[in-house]
C-alpha cells in the first residue's frame, strides 16, 4: 500500500499514472509505480491484476 502524503491513486482510478514510480528500469523501458502498476515507454501498462491496457499516444496533428 501507498505510504505517501498524499495518497497515491490506486491502480483502479483513472489518473493511476500519476503514482510515485517506486522502482525505475529506463534501459529496459518500463516502471513500477506505487501502486503496482507498471508502466512502459510506449504507454502501455500492466494492471496488479494482470490486465493489459494499449499503449495511448496521443495523437499528433498532421501540419502541412
Amino acid at each position: 500500500m501507498c505510504t505517501h502524503n498524499p495518497t497515491c491513486p490506486t491502480a483502479e482510478s483513472p489518473d493511476r499514472e500519476a503514482a510515485r514510480v517506486v522502482a525505475a528500469h529506463p534501459e529496459q523501458g518500463w516502471s513500477l509505480l506505487c501502486n503496482a502498476l507498471i508502466v512502459f515507454d510506449d504507454t502501455g501498462e500492466l494492471l496488479p491484476d494482470g490486465q493489459i491496457v494499449a499503449p495511448h499516444r496521443p495523437l499528433v496533428a498532421a501540419t502541412t
